[in-house]
């Protein structure tokens, strides 16, 4: 007898628990924080060329898409921050339990939004 397996999978319907998607966002942080490294090491170098590269690396800082990017990876930090104590715990054995598992998922969420958010403002 075969097993009913699901012929199509439509990604954005199925509801992940709060654990995997902090799973899968901490995976998506790494990635992101990864990838960023190029371009701010390309971007240090042209600060500490002369005055006109750090003139060009701060006009390159304040536009708006290079500021939409750094609250995005503001973001993959805190989130790559909280996600990590929270698998730094599981890996010692705290917080193994069904709902306490649950809780410390959805607090590693919000605790990044939160931090995120209050940096922004302040």
């Amino acid at each position: 007898m075969k097993p009913k397996r699901p012929v199509f999978l439509e990604l954005w319907r199925i509801k992940l628990p709060a654990m995997g998607l902090v799973s899968i966002l901490h995976r998506v942080s790494g990635v992101l924080l990864v990838l960023a490294i190029p371009f701010f090491a390309d971007l240090l170098r042209l600060s500490l060329a002369d005055q006109q590269g750090f003139e060009a690396a701060s006009a390159t800082l304040g536009s708006w898409p290079v500021r939409l990017v750094l609250v995005v990876l503001a973001w993959a930090v805190l989130h790559h921050l909280f996600a990590g104590i929270r698998y730094l715990a599981l890996d010692l054995g705290l917080g193994l339990e069904r709902e306490t598992a649950r809780a410390t998922a959805r607090t590693a969420i919000a605790a990044a939004l939160v931090v995120l958010v209050l940096g922004v403002l302040l």
